[in-house]
C-alpha cells in the first residue's frame, strides 16, 4: 500500500502535468481506488479525510481578500508604489520586490499578484531596460515573501498544514513567522546586492506619470484589510510577548482567522465594495481543489505509514548535516513541475514533526527548507509561477525565448540562492 500511495502521488503529478487537469482531481480518484479496494475502506472513511478546515479557511481568507483585488484597489495600490520609485532607478528590482510583497501581503496571494503584475512587469522590463531574469524574479520573489506573511494565502495554508500535521497551534504562529522572515529578508540583501553594483551603470529609466488616486470604495477596501491583519495578529503577538496571561490565551485560543475573514467579508458586503458573485467567482477553486485532493492522498499515505517509512529512511540513511539539503533538493525538484501549495507542501510538511524528533533538528528549519526549495523554482515555465508569468508575455515578447530565460536563467539562478541561504540557515541552528 506505501508503494501505491507513493505511485499515486507520483502519477497524479504527471498526469495533471501532462493533460492540464486539475492534480487534485487525479489525487481523489487514486484515494477512492486504493482506500476503498486496496485497504478496505468505506466510502465515508475516504471523504472524511477531505481537509475540511483547509478547505474553509482559504475560501474564507480569500473571500475576503477578493474584495480590494475585485474593485481595483490592489492594482492602483501597485501602481503608485512603482511610481514613488521613479527618481532611484537602480533600485527598481527592489521596488518592484517589494510592490509585490505589500500587495501579496494584503491577501491578493501568490498567483494573483503574478497574473496581476506580471504583464506589467514584462512591458516595465521591455521600456525601462532592467534585465528581464532580474524583473521576473522580483515580481516571483515578492509574491511569494507577501503570500508567506501569517495572515496571507500561503502563511495560512502553511499554519493549516502544520496542525494538521500534529504541530501545536502557537507553533505554528512562530514558524509561518519565520519561514516569512527567511523567504522576505534573502530576496532583499540579493536583489540589494544587484541594485548597489549596478548603482552607477544602471541604464533603467522609470516614466513619471502619476497614476490616479484611490477611490472612496478602494481606500475602504485597504483600510479593513489593515484591520483584519491587525485583528489576527494582535491576539498570538501579545501571546509570545506575554505569555500566561489568561485573557490573552483565552482570545489566542478563539481568534480564528475564518471566522474573522468571513466576517470582515460581510462588512465589506455592506459597505457594497464588491459585487458578491464577482466575489465569489474569484475564490480560487483550482487551487481549493489541489490542495484538498492531494491532501486526501496524504491523508491515506499517513495511514498506511509512508510518512514514518520516509522519515525513517532520511533519519538513518543520511547524515545530520544533509538532511536539510537534501529536504531542500526534493522539494525544488518537485516544484519544477507542481505547485507549492497544491503539491509540494501538502506532501512534505506531515514528516517534518516525526523527522525533527528522530534526527534532532529544529522542525522550523525542516519547515523553511521546504519552503524555500519549492519557491526556489516556482518560476520555472512547467510550474505555477512560471507559467502565469509566460501567459503574461505580450505580443512583444518572443514567449519562447521568455520560456528559455525562465528556465536555463531564472530557475538556476534561484536555486542557487535557496541553497546559499539553507546554507546560512543552518549555521544559525
Amino acid at each position: 500500500m506505501t508503494l501505491y500511495v507513493l505511485a499515486a502521488i507520483v502519477i497524479s503529478i504527471a498526469l495533471g502535468y501532462t493533460t492540464k487537469i486539475n492534480i487534485g482531481l487525479f489525487a481523489i480518484v487514486f484515494s477512492y481506488l486504493i482506500g476503498c479496494f486496496g485497504m478496505g475502506l468505506s466510502a465515508y472513511e475516504i471523504i472524511e479525510l477531505w481537509p475540511l478546515k483547509i478547505f474553509f479557511v482559504i475560501f474564507a481568507v480569500t473571500l475576503f481578500y477578493n474584495f480590494p483585488l475585485a474593485n481595483g484597489a490592489l492594482e492602483k495600490l501597485c501602481s503608485h508604489l512603482i511610481y514613488k520609485c521613479r527618481h532611484f532607478p537602480s533600485s527598481l528590482p527592489l521596488a518592484i520586490f517589494f510592490v509585490a510583497t505589500i500587495v501579496a501581503g494584503l491577501g491578493a496571494g501568490y498567483y494573483t499578484v503574478l497574473a496581476t503584475m506580471a504583464p506589467m512587469i514584462l512591458l516595465l522590463s521591455k521600456r525601462t531596460n532592467l534585465n528581464i531574469v532580474v524583473a521576473t524574479l522580483s515580481v516571483n520573489y515578492g509574491a511569494l515573501a507577501g503570500a508567506n506573511f501569517v495572515t496571507s494565502q500561503s502563511g495560512v495554508i502553511f499554519r493549516e498544514l502544520m496542525r494538521g500535521a500534529g504541530v501545536a497551534n502557537d507553533n505554528t504562529f512562530t514558524y509561518a513567522l519565520g519561514i516569512f522572515v527567511v523567504t522576505f529578508l534573502t530576496p532583499v540583501v540579493v536583489l540589494g546586492i544587484y541594485s548597489f553594483i549596478n548603482t552607477k551603470n544602471s541604464k533603467i529609466a522609470i516614466q513619471a506619470i502619476a497614476p490616479e488616486p484611490l477611490d472612496r470604495k478602494q481606500k475602504q477596501s485597504i483600510v479593513l484589510v489593515f484591520i483584519m491583519v491587525a485583528t489576527v495578529l494582535i491576539a498570538p503577538i501579545l501571546n509570545l510577548l506575554i505569555p500566561n496571561v489568561e485573557t490573552i490565551e483565552f482570545l489566542n485560543a478563539r481568534i480564528d482567522i475564518g471566522f474573522i475573514a468571513i466576517f470582515f467579508a460581510m462588512v465589506s458586503l455592506f459597505l457594497k465594495l464588491g459585487d458578491e458573485k464577482t466575489i465569489i467567482a474569484l475564490v480560487p477553486w483550482n487551487t481549493l481543489i489541489m490542495i484538498c485532493g492531494v491532501g486526501m492522498l496524504i491523508s491515506l499515505g499517513v495511514e498506511v505509514g509512508v510518512i514514518y517509512e520516509l522519515t525513517e529512511w532520511l533519519s538513518t540513511n543520511v547524515p545530520i548535516w544533509m538532511i536539510p539539503i537534501l529536504v531542500f533538493i526534493i522539494s525544488a525538484i518537485m516544484s519544477v513541475f507542481a505547485s507549492t501549495l497544491g503539491v509540494v507542501a501538502p506532501t512534505l510538511f506531515p514528516m517534518v514533526p516525526a523527522l525533527a524528533i528522530a534526527s534532532g533538528l529544529n522542525p522550523l528549519l525542516l519547515f523553511i527548507c521546504i519552503v524555500i526549495g519549492a519557491q526556489s523554482s516556482s518560476i520555472s515555465p512547467f510550474s505555477s509561477g512560471g507559467s502565469l508569468i509566460l501567459g503574461a508575455a505580450q505580443v512583444h515578447i518572443d514567449k519562447d525565448q521568455l520560456l528559455n530565460t525562465l528556465l536555463f536563467k531564472a530557475v538556476p539562478l534561484g536555486i542557487i540562492v535557496g541553497m546559499l541561504a539553507v546554507l546560512v540557515i543552518q549555521l544559525v541552528f
